[in-house]
């Protein structure tokens, strides 16, 4: 009997080949994706030839690890100190997000000096929510598009929970929108602050430490750690989902005073936690007013804020809401 043909070298070379290169692209790309905890603009060709909502999961590994610290709460326990600090990083950082991050940077309804613009980027890029130029880009291509085809974190769309949070985490919103934002990204130390978005919250790590136990020896009752669970995880948790929740709850649930084409609404406790963000109505019928709370009852902290800052000269012309917008409201 004759032999059986043997399979052809080159196919088997093919077969070797196809076998280390799959394990290899595998490879390849958990390290782009590790490179990228670091370097948040650098490439990576998986987003080119992936569903744009497929999660990153790589990336995600320490959003859900900060969620999980939180229980550390059982472990380090509680003082009124580590409370108090958690508080107030909370309230310093969500000014920072509102009124720069939101009113600033996303739609420049003020002015200020490059130094202090510099600053509250800074204090901003602390809430661990990216950079200030991927955070104004993305949130500019929010009100091109709100509640409409493009829109990337519409409720009525595409379900509460992907407005909420789905959107930050997956691989097509992962790199800023640069087109929209060349305004912002003439500066070198923004650029820097926004492509290397996690060196701020891990310096943030060993200084709150260090604070508690600065706080220790001076005699309160707390320590390090105890101020690292409370200040940084516990804080930064909270930050997130309320800041969230002005995609997510505020276009869903609230009164519509103005009858803008999107499903904005204004929800007057959200406007509490967010100090003044919860106006979404308002802000989406005239997204270029420095105010939120349009009416001298709708209390905004940030507007406040901003105003005490203008009357010290660190900011500067900002705009206001036009009579006209403030009668139609009054109509309705």
């Amino acid at each position: 009997m004759g032999r059986l043909p043997s399979a052809p070298r080159s196919t088997e070379r093919e077969r070797l080949v196809k076998a280390v290169r799959v394990p290899a692209r595998q490879a390849a790309g958990l390290l782009q994706s590790l490179v990228r905890w670091f370097d948040s603009w650098a490439a990576d060709e998986r987003d080119e030839s992936r569903d744009p909502r497929e999660i990153d999961w790589v990336r995600v590994v320490p959003f859900l690890l900060l969620h999980l610290s939180c229980a550390l709460v059982f472990v380090v326990g509680w003082s009124w100190t580590a409370v108090a600090i958690a508080l107030g990083y909370y309230l310093v950082r969500m000014f920072a997000i509102t009124a720069f991050y939101h009113r600033y940077f996303s739609h420049r309804t003020f002015s200020t000096s490059r130094p202090l613009q510099f600053l509250f980027a800074l204090l901003g890029s602390t809430a661990v929510q990216r950079g200030p130029i991927w955070w104004a880009s993305h949130h500019r291509a929010h009100h091109k598009h709100a509640d409409a085809e493009g829109d990337v974190h519409s409720p009525s769309r595409d379900g509460f929970w992907w407005s909420h949070v789905g959107w930050i985490l997956c691989r097509g919103n992962f790199r800023p929108r640069l087109d929209l934002v060349r305004d912002l990204t003439r500066f070198p130390e923004l650029r820097f602050l926004d492509r290397f978005d996690v060196i701020v919250p891990l310096l943030s790590i060993p200084a709150l430490y260090g604070l508690g136990e600065l706080l220790a020896a001076l005699g309160f009752a707390t320590h390090g750690f105890q101020i690292l669970v409370w200040g940084f995880c516990v804080s930064t948790v909270v930050t997130y989902h309320i800041t969230f929740s002005i995609n997510s709850i505020a276009h869903r649930f609230g009164s519509r005073v103005y009858d803008t084409q999107d499903e904005s609404r204004n929800n007057w406790l959200l406007s509490l936690v967010t100090l003044g963000e919860g106006w979404h109505n308002n802000h989406h019928r005239y997204q270029a007013s420095v105010r939120q709370g349009f009416r001298w009852w709708q209390v905004d902290v940030s507007y406040y804020l901003l105003r005490t800052m203008a009357a010290l000269g660190l900011v500067w012309k900002l705009t206001p809401v036009p009579a006209r917008v403030v009668a139609e409201g009054k109509r309705r």
